[in-house]
C-alpha cells in the first residue's frame, strides 16, 4: 500500500513555447512537496521543439 504523504505531481508547461506560434506543447510531469513549496514552481527544461533550454512553469 503507498504511502500518503505530502508529495502530489505537478505539470510543467513551457513559457516560451506559446509565444513562438509553432505546433505542439513542452510538458513535463515531476513531484514537489506541497507542505514546503505551497507556490507554484518554475524550472529551467528542455523544449525539444524550440532545441533549447526554457522556463517551464507550473499549471493547474
Amino acid at each position: 500500500m503507498a504511502k500518503k504523504g505530502n508529495r502530489i505531481q505537478v505539470i510543467l508547461e513551457c513559457t516560451e513555447h506559446k509565444e513562438s506560434g509553432k505546433p505542439g506543447t513542452s510538458r513535463y510531469i515531476t513531484t514537489k512537496n506541497k507542505k514546503n513549496t505551497s507556490e507554484r514552481i518554475e524550472l529551467k527544461k528542455y523544449n525539444p521543439i524550440l532545441k533549447k533550454m526554457t522556463t517551464h512553469k507550473e499549471i493547474k
